[in-house]
């Protein structure tokens, strides 16, 4: 969105969990933790989530849900919230992308972007 009172920027690292992965039945578990910073002029609160989940093999899974780990955090103007989650895939590698639901004090209601970041196991990609 290109109204400075509506900035918010998503970051994302990811890890592999290997205890709790299970590659001989394509189960693979990865961490990942969120930092959303309020770039914009006003508060904003975090309304709900649309995840999509796309694995190695092109299968892709959305979810969708209020909030975030149990919450909706209202985040100031200048400040951040930081989660951290998970998921299962099928297959070594995958992507995430998605966006959050969001209302400003001034009630005005806009999409926050996540951008597309990359679940890999340790060595699975060249």
């Amino acid at each position: 969105m290109s109204d400075s009172r509506y900035q918010i920027d998503v970051s994302v690292v990811t890890r592999f969990l290997p205890e709790q992965s299970q590659p001989e039945q394509n189960r693979f578990a990865f961490a990942y933790t969120v930092t959303i910073r309020n770039n914009g002029e006003l508060p904003a609160k975090l309304l709900s989530r649309h995840w999509v989940i796309t694995d190695g093999d092109g299968r892709v899974q959305e979810v969708r849900g209020p909030g975030v780990i149990g919450q909706q955090p209202t985040i100031e103007a200048g400040g951040s919230h930081t989660y951290s989650s998970g998921t299962l895939m099928a297959t070594r590698v995958g992507t995430m992308q998605g966006s959050y639901q969001m209302v400003a004090d001034d009630g005005k209601r806009f999409d926050a972007v996540i951008a597309p970041f990359r679940l890999a196991v340790p060595g699975a990609l060249h």
